[in-house]
């Protein structure tokens, strides 16, 4: 059988970004020993935190981080999709919100910058800026996994299908969706959205995720780390705690699926004018 084992990292992250990092590669080793090909951690797992942490935070890519997880991986002849960390830029005060993905021997073979940043206002309840301190990536990316394409996306992503869709068009059969979800926001939407990027572009989707609570005033992320398969089953849910899961990604059922069912080969680009929309911008 053509399946890909994947372990997801699920962590609570604070402003600590030392004892985060430890306890990133205590689960790793935990995720390498259930025999994962794959192990993938949630968003800025080196730190959650009040702003004024970013600028300790932040590192190059490759940097110290990346070159211990890179250690990790060549440890477990794993695959290691970094999360994503607080990556240095040319400007000083911003950052980008990064996520790498190392290979078995360690070496970084892809790196997606978040592209859309989480801005909102929902009054009394979530109120976020992320574009204070980061800056967006511009960049649509995807891998090759064990001969299997995989696309990048970061969180807030989750709620922009067109970028799910053009890295589907660009061959992703797995779209990787670490986050730090908030708690308000995903009792009602984090289960919802994936399923939805599963099922309309008929991949499976995984996402590792923040949980519990971290500064600034005690916010919280909602955790459920989440595999979903092209059909929009739920192959693993973590519970409430750190922790690891596993889920088994069967590429022959989604190959099936997508023949019987191809909703992909059935779209009309002529009829959305992508050539012009894009022609526009």
């Amino acid at each position: 059988m053509d399946t890909l084992r994947v372990a997801l990292v699920q962590i609570n992250s604070r402003h600590d970004k030392a004892a985060n990092i430890r306890r990133a590669e205590e689960l790793i080793d935990e995720a390498a020993a259930t025999g994962a090909r794959v192990i993938a951690m949630p968003e800025y797992v080196n730190y959650l935190g009040p702003r004024d942490g970013h600028e300790e935070a932040a590192e190059t890519v490759p940097g110290p981080i990346t070159e211990r997880f890179a250690a990790k991986a060549r440890e477990h002849g794993v695959y290691i999709l970094g999360g994503s960390i607080h990556e240095r830029s040319g400007t000083p005060g911003k950052y980008y919100n990064t996520s790498v993905l190392l290979d078995p021997n360690g070496e970084i073979i892809a790196k997606y910058r978040k592209i859309h940043l989480f801005d909102i206002d929902l009054t009394g309840n979530v109120s976020a800026n992320e574009s204070e301190t980061i800056l967006p990536g511009d960049e649509i990316v995807t891998a090759e996994i064990d001969g299997h394409t995989v696309g990048l996306s970061i969180c807030y992503d989750l709620r922009f299908p067109e970028l799910y869709r053009l890295l589907a068009l660009r061959g992703a059969e797995v779209l990787f969706v670490p986050a730090a979800f908030t708690m308000f926001t995903g009792k009602d939407h984090w289960h919802t959205l994936l399923k939805a990027r599963a099922i309309e572009n008929q991949a499976f989707v995984v996402a590792p995720g923040q949980m519990g609570a971290h500064e600034p005033n005690d916010s919280r992320c909602y955790g459920h780390s989440l595999a979903v398969d092209p059909w929009g089953t739920v192959l693993a849910d973590s519970p409430d705690k750190e922790g690891v899961v596993t889920a088994d990604l069967d590429f022959e059922y989604l190959a099936k699926l997508r023949k019987q069912l191809p909703s992909l080969a059935n779209r009309q680009p002529n009829a959305y004018r992508e050539r012009e929309a894009i022609l526009a911008d």
